[in-house]
């Protein structure tokens, strides 16, 4: 059997992946910072770090980092017959960080945050447990990262009161149809 590396399936030579390792260890550090540490000049390392944003491989993103704040933080595991409409909530929701597809007993899993567990909990009444498509939930709240976890936040959850009969309340744009 063939394994095909990481930085192969990237396209990645090792000047690449010295990069993105220093950038990921320390985003602070400056081209010249980074290019000394890998015995190259700083335009050669700008312009491979410009490709490497450019092809999407290296990205630089901002937001809360979960490891140091005192937000929840749950993971929603969802077997739904309709994935894709619980896949397009996600893109609009403010208190759902990100939606994943999976293989497996659970066809979506969702991160969520709030500074608040109970809007945590009525979001997920609302548009998981009560929608008649979901045949399984499962909420877990996560207790510690090990790593740093940056994710960007929507700071407008805050003017959301979720509640089982209203959903996240009247700016709420996921309100599904009960059935």
């Amino acid at each position: 059997m063939v394994f095909i590396m990481i930085s192969d399936k990237l396209k990645l030579d090792d000047i690449d992946k010295q990069i993105i390792t220093l950038v990921q260890d320390d985003p602070s550090q400056t081209h010249t910072q980074i290019a000394e540490k890998i015995n190259r000049s700083q335009p050669t390392v700008g312009m491979r770090i410009k490709k490497l944003e450019k092809s999407g491989v290296l990205q630089f993103q901002p937001g809360i980092n979960f490891r140091l704040v005192n937000i929840h933080l749950a993971t929603i595991e969802i077997n739904t017959k309709n994935p894709n409409e619980i896949f397009e909530m996600a893109k609009f929701c403010p208190f759902m960080l990100n939606a994943f597809k999976l293989s497996g007993s659970h066809n979506i899993c969702i991160l969520l945050a709030s500074s608040n567990l109970s809007k945590l909990d009525n979001i997920i009444n609302y548009h998981f447990r009560s929608n008649p498509d979901v045949q399984s939930v499962s909420m877990e709240l996560v207790t510690e990262i090990a790593k740093d976890f940056i994710l960007p936040i929507d700071f407008s959850s805050d003017d959301h009161d979720p509640t089982i009969e209203n959903g996240c309340g009247d700016k709420c744009t996921c309100r599904h149809i009960k059935k």
